[in-house]
């Protein structure tokens, strides 16, 4: 019989007496507390999103999650814990995937995405107020966790293609790229946290943490940056024949593990930095969605904010330095200490609401033209 591992020992332990943190900006609320005034049972999804977004997701740090990982599992504190925080962190995002342009939320691939989080939810839910002390109910919860785990695999593609199917029907203007990117980072991350639950909850005894890291998240970080040097350098020393190495370092401080990927690839423009992490901008062709297997950040031009967020996630970042018509360094920040590595974790609130409904104005500062001006025009008689 498979059995899930203990997640959340300590923190969850404490939270299955004092419940969840209210999002309100009063505060104090719990979800235990306010067990009695849920939704009503016919007031659908839409009831059940409200309820549980007014709540605010509770971040947990590296160290927890290695201590909650331990052989001393205790699954019946990770069911607790998980039957409340993940609905909670379905709700915030859920919200705020509402809150998109309604085009973009009427693209197919978007109302897919959203009707697995519609399911997921609606199956965590199925477990509100089943008893912990019962084994046949932990077995159950563990499938449902594994099932939900591969519904999300192609969460990440999918709402690129949604985007991409935006833009080609309606094209782009600033002030909705400008919310586009600010809900893609906020929505991406809560999938990293949501994910790094699911996983941390279905390994099966025996698979112990070994580094004070995400594995899977340093991958995909390295991955992005080893390919981008590797394919800067081949292109810009083609026609020399000779390519210089890419060269890593990596120091440990007393706050930072810090990995530093150096390349002579010819560099990139100042101007251009900013837009290497912007989701709306790519050039790339537009990449079919086929099956879960394929690397799920190939051709979207999502490799590289993708990857930012796997380091912001625990309060570290992604830095790139660059001198065009040499090279460029890439620098991954990882915090040192593993009780410093906390989740950052997005929160559906006012704050939130107001940057999707604000008319953001124009910029106060003067917009140079790509063409100089000719002077002479303005030269006195």
């Amino acid at each position: 019989m498979r059995r899930a591992r203990l997640l959340l020992r300590g923190a969850a332990c404490a939270r299955s007496g004092s419940g969840l943190r209210a999002a309100s900006p009063g505060g104090g609320r719990s979800l235990a507390s306010d067990s009695g005034s849920g939704p009503a049972p016919d007031s659908g999804v839409p009831g059940q999103v409200d309820f549980y977004a007014r709540f605010s997701p509770s971040p947990l740090s590296m160290k927890q999650f290695l201590d909650f990982g331990s052989m001393n599992a205790c699954e019946k504190t990770s069911f607790m814990f998980l039957r409340q925080e993940l609905p909670v962190r379905l709700a915030n995002i859920m919200k705020e995937i509402s809150l998109l342009p309604d085009n973009l939320l009427r693209t197919p691939s978007v109302q897919l995405v959203q009707s697995w989080y519609i399911q997921s939810l609606q199956e965590l839910l199925e477990f509100k107020d089943k008893s912990a002390e019962e084994a046949k109910t932990i077995y159950d919860f563990t499938d449902t966790v594994i099932r939900i785990r591969n519904r999300h695999n192609d969460v990440i593609p999918t709402m690129a293609q949604g985007v991409i199917e935006y833009k080609e029907s309606f094209g782009v203007d600033p002030v909705t790229s400008q919310n586009v990117q600010y809900f893609l980072d906020r929505f991406y991350m809560s999938r990293i946290s949501i994910r790094m639950l699911l996983n941390q909850h279905s390994k099966s005894p025996g698979q112990p943490i070994q580094v004070v890291y995400v594995p899977s998240h340093l991958y995909h970080m390295v991955f992005e940056l080893f390919k981008n040097a590797m394919r800067a350098t081949m292109e810009h020393h083609a026609d020399k024949g000779v390519y210089p190495p890419i060269q890593v370092h990596i120091t440990l401080g007393n706050e930072d593990l810090t990995v530093k990927m150096s390349d002579r690839g010819g560099g990139v423009p100042l101007r251009k930095i900013d837009r290497l992490f912007n989701y709306m901008y790519s050039t790339a062709p537009r990449p079919r969605v086929e099956t879960s297997r394929a690397v799920p950040l190939a051709g979207f031009g999502y490799g590289l904010p993708i990857s930012r967020l796997y380091a912001q996630y625990f309060q570290g970042d992604l830095k790139l330095y660059s001198l065009e018509g040499y090279g460029t360094d890439a620098v991954i920040y990882i915090k040192a200490l593993s009780t410093e590595s906390i989740e950052r974790l997005p929160v559906y609130n006012k704050a939130a609401w107001k940057h999707y409904n604000t008319n953001h104005e124009a910029d106060d500062w003067c917009v140079p033209s790509r063409e100089p001006k000719d002077m002479t025009t303005f030269r006195s008689a």
